[in-house]
């Protein structure tokens, strides 16, 4: 199983005989140049592309283009995407927090999130794979009061309790290291990482910011999960040798 890192929150997972596109926002290399376009719309199997919500860096409607190339295409879109002329887009199966949709490869569960839409939880080839979305624990606490930041921390927390009653462990998990929340930027990912057995931890949502994402590596480690260390965009990894 291979992951690409496409860019900020944009993953391809490639298995034997399936593609699965997470959050795409840009191609590899710039807008739509890149492997995705260049290679995977050509990979031969199911191709499914997931959205876990509508801010424009996890949704591109671009990606609804591509059935011109892939008629075979999936779409797992949150509902919060399905609004004005999207409820009129048909091939389109949207989920809400806690519904599931498969195939015969594929399971997809909706969990929650802390801003608008969903997180992911994908089962295939015997593996989980997590897709955060924008599920943080967006404390942003160097700009907000103390009983504000909390709150969004309980709602963080609320989530996490949620996901970990179901899922106490994941082969995979791509989660927000942001460091735009400041000194305590690495809070989430490490509560994430305490508090769900996880193998493989992918950061995400850093824009440009490598180094900051690398640093959490230690912190993971101590935890038990092995974090990646992403340095550029199109970067591929095989995640089980």
């Amino acid at each position: 199983m291979e992951l690409i890192y496409l860019y900020h929150s944009g993953f391809a997972l490639l298995g034997e005989g399936w593609t699965v596109i997470f959050d795409y926002y840009e191609d590899s290399a710039a807008g739509n140049e890149g492997v995705l376009h260049r290679e995977l719309l050509e990979r031969p199997g199911c191709f499914y592309v997931l959205a876990s919500h509508a801010h424009a860096d996890h949704f591109n409607r671009q990606v609804l283009a591509w059935r011109e190339k892939r008629p075979d295409i999936v779409y797992l879109f949150s509902t919060d995407i399905c609004v004005g002329e999207m409820r009129q887009e048909k091939g389109i199966h949207w989920l809400a927090q806690g519904e599931t949709w498969q195939d015969r490869l594929l399971r997809v569960k909706a969990f929650g999130s802390t801003d608008v839409g969903v997180s992911f939880l994908v089962e295939v080839e015997g593996r989980r794979i997590f897709h955060a979305g924008d599920l943080n624990n967006w404390h942003w606490m160097e700009e907000s009061d103390e009983a504000e930041w909390k709150g969004y921390e309980r709602h963080f927390l609320h989530e996490l309790a949620i996901l970990a009653a179901e899922v106490p462990c994941l082969d995979v998990a791509m989660f927000p290291v942001d460091p735009r929340l400041g000194k305590e930027y690495m809070r989430g990912p490490r509560q994430f990482v305490e508090q769900i057995k996880t193998t493989i931890f992918v950061p995400m949502h850093f824009d440009e910011a490598y180094q900051a994402a690398a640093a959490f590596r230690p912190t993971a480690q101590a935890c038990g999960a092995e974090s990646l260390l992403l340095e550029h965009r199109g970067q591929r990894v095989n995640l089980f040798e």
